[in-house]
């Protein structure tokens, strides 16, 4: 159930979650397991009001290439909550 009561028009237009990470947009990369992505989603779609994106890349790492998920948010403020509050970074 979603914590923000009242409505969003990005939601209601389907534009909050962009396909392409914008330059102007702050992001961080989060290593890749498995569902994690679908869990992210379902946090920022409850828990949170301005754009976001969520996308799979890669790193090189220690000659290693691994995959990543970058996510980025709009609102710099936003990207501060979601590294404080949300439950699925604190786990590793």
């Amino acid at each position: 159930m979603p914590k923000i009561k009242e409505p969003n028009p990005l939601n209601f237009y389907s534009l909050r979650r962009l396909k392409l990470l914008p330059n102007h947009f702050e992001f961080i990369t989060v290593g890749l397991t498995y569902n994690i992505e679908t869990a992210f989603i379902n946090w920022i779609e409850d828990n949170l009001k301005s754009r976001y994106y969520i996308g799979k890349s890669f790193s090189l790492d220690n000659n290693q290439v691994g995959a990543i998920l970058k996510i980025g948010f709009e609102d710099s403020k936003e990207l501060s909550y979601f590294v404080l509050a949300c439950p699925h970074l604190k786990y590793k």
